[in-house]
């Protein structure tokens, strides 16, 4: 936690809530965690507190910041604002003032903050929760957020959401030398979003932003919300046998997504919008669950496919203990509308790979094998009105071979995955002679 000093305000606007009265240092409210998102009009922060609380809230220029500070209370063990940001936030950092906790938000311009209190709802606990408005004269382009404006642009980003495996009260798996799995998976979450939101055409946003506890069921609800094309789940395997080794991939089982797909048809208000807004009387059951079977057929082939690049990913960076894309019924990797999959990075149980696993210049190798990975599922089949659709109309209709050339070399420079390159030509083996035109799948002709 950084210490640091802010010169009190000429002017400054205070926003001060009680909920309950002052509170005392032993009611103190203590922050979990922290996550920001943008949306079309403004920027949301909200932060998880144990309890009610009393704070203060102000703006300060040059540079541009927001400033909250949080009477009596402190961050929880564990807590960590590195890597949030999004919207208006450049960056968060958080101090003690006193007895007190502040939260400072950097901006990238000024901006009008409004904030308000929740109380514990639907699972969730307190929240303080930040809305941060451009200033008109600073009014900023919003990124394209509906299918409407996707397809009228021809260029949306495509969104990938990552979940970091346990956290807060739910450590995960727990190595030899005492590294905890929600740990590790953070600390690769944060770096996989790092490096996506660093692509051309993709965003990437985070389940969980600091060390809090998520249930499953929300965390690919999470993933429905924020309209992503992918969800990734990051985790660190752990088994008796200490030899044990190696990267895996997973996707959902058949009989995973046959349960699942039954739960939403009983709960209509969530089906409908699986079914292309079908209003479904009861009547219609034997409509729906076809076109929910269709829905989550088609979103598993895609899961296995893009799990096939990620495994091929993962394969150039070492060890994998499963040659194969694995089948399992994980609660995350339900969801019926969007691919998903689990990556189980390494074996934590394993002293050499639980070494590994906190070394940043691995957390960066494995987060870039996933990307890769990513990177070419979607540049071969992407989805309607993203970036990478428009460059997949950009390119050639078929490639010459040149001397030095290899079909993986080429496959990798069009974006296509090998195996994709190699049946679009009816080819049987990976040799290719000086000379031979291929056809590059989605080219312009």
């Amino acid at each position: 936690m950084s210490l640091f000093r802010l010169p009190l305000p000429s002017r400054f606007v205070v926003s001060l809530l009680l909920t309950g009265g002052l509170l005392s240092s032993a009611s103190a409210a203590d922050l979990s965690s922290l996550r920001v998102a943008d949306s079309d009009d403004h920027t949301r922060a909200v932060l998880d507190l144990s309890s009610g609380a009393e704070y203060r809230l102000f703006t300060l220029d040059n540079p541009a910041r927001v400033v909250v500070d949080i009477d009596g209370s402190r961050p929880r063990a564990g807590f960590s604002a590195d890597g949030v940001s999004d919207g208006l936030v450049r960056n968060v950092r958080t101090g003690r003032q006193g007895r007190d906790l502040r939260v400072v938000f950097d901006l990238h311009a000024d901006a009008q903050a409004k904030s308000f209190l929740l109380p514990p709802s639907d699972g969730q606990g307190h929240r303080l929760v930040i809305d941060l408005y451009p200033k008109a004269a600073q009014a900023r382009v919003v990124p394209v957020k509906t299918i409407e404006q996707a397809l009228s642009s021809g260029e949306r980003d495509l969104i990938v959401a990552i979940d970091a495996g346990h956290g807060g009260k739910d450590p995960g798996a727990i190595g030899p030398k005492g590294t905890h799995e929600k740990t590790v998976t953070l600390q690769i979450a944060r770096e996989l979003k790092r490096q996506i939101d660093a692509q051309p055409g993709m965003k990437a946003v985070l389940t969980r932003a600091g060390d809090s506890f998520i249930p499953l069921t929300r965390r690919y609800e999470l993933a429905r919300e924020a309209e992503a094309d992918l969800f990734v789940s990051i985790h660190a395997d752990a088994v008796g046998n200490r030899t044990a080794a190696g990267s895996s991939v997973y996707v959902l089982s058949t009989r995973g997504a046959t349960s699942q797909a039954a739960r939403w048809l009983a709960e209509r208000e969530n089906s409908a919008d699986l079914v292309g807004g079908i209003e479904l009387g009861s009547r219609d059951d034997t409509l729906a669950a076809v076109l929910l079977d269709l829905s989550q057929s088609g979103t598993m082939k895609a899961s296995e496919d893009v799990a096939d690049e990620v495994l091929g990913g993962l394969k150039g960076l070492g060890k994998v203990h499963s040659r194969q894309v694995q089948r399992a019924n994980f609660v995350v990797l339900r969801s019926p509308d969007v691919p998903s999959l689990l990556v189980e990075t390494a074996f934590i149980s394993n002293p050499a790979e639980e070494q590994r696993l906190r070394d940043p210049r691995h957390q960066k190798k494995l987060a870039s094998a996933v990307v890769e990975g990513v990177k070419r599922y979607f540049g071969s089949q992407p989805p309607p009105g993203t970036w990478f659709a428009a460059q997949l109309d950009k390119r050639p209709a078929e490639h010459v071979v040149t001397r030095g050339e290899t079909l993986s070399g080429i496959a990798a420079s069009y974006g296509v995955s090998l195996g994709t390159l190699r049946t679009a030509n009816g080819l049987s083996t990976d040799m290719v002679r000086v000379g031979a035109k291929l056809r590059i799948p989605g080219g312009s002709g």
